[in-house]
């Protein structure tokens, strides 16, 4: 049985979901619109302000549909209405981060700078010289672009220097001189 797939989700005020054949679903809201295929096997319904989701059979494919339905339908009615952000620290001596126009440019150790643009729908902004705020409307493209911002210098684990998730617990390792 499904725990969150038979969760309904309520619709706030301002956002408007739309539910064409097909199953293609879309929404509009303050922030902005998406619009996403779904799966002929779950049943969406609009009721009244709520959606609910239904699977048609009991296979199990059909099961971890229902969930992943659900959610991704939760996500794109808080993406409209409220948005996505994913906050970064640059930790280092010397690291730092500037926008210029539209793209990131990153100095993190490496001997040249790094220019990252990041894709359409998705902004970067850059409160200080050591941290980065990326926010949008898609949580999966929010994650994804601050993913591969984080994967150009990972942080170590003996300095802990790098670009890590604002709250992110690195795990420390002591040097050469533990074993003295």
């Amino acid at each position: 049985m499904s725990r969150i797939g038979n969760k309904t989700i309520t619709i706030p005020s301002g956002v408007e979901v739309t539910i064409s054949a097909g199953n293609e679903v879309t929404v509009k809201g303050p922030k902005g619109t998406l619009t996403r295929q779904f799966s002929p096997l779950i049943t969406i319904n609009n009721d009244n302000g709520t959606i609910v989701c239904t699977r048609a059979n009991e296979e199990k494919h059909t099961k971890q549909l229902h969930g992943t339905t659900r959610a991704l339908l939760h996500n794109m009615i808080v993406g409209v209405s409220e948005g996505y952000v994913k906050e970064l620290e640059i930790e280092g001596i010397g690291y730092r981060a500037a926008l210029q126009g539209k793209t990131l440019v990153l100095n993190i150790g490496y001997s040249h700078q790094i220019e990252y643009t990041p894709e359409e729908g998705v902004t970067v902004e850059v409160p200080s010289q050591t941290s980065i705020k990326v926010s949008g409307i898609d949580k999966q493209r929010v994650g994804e672009v601050a993913a591969n911002i984080r994967g150009y210098r990972k942080p170590e684990p003996y300095k802990g220097k790098g670009i890590r998730y604002k709250g992110e617990h690195i795990r420390r390792k002591e040097g050469k001189t533990a074993g003295k």
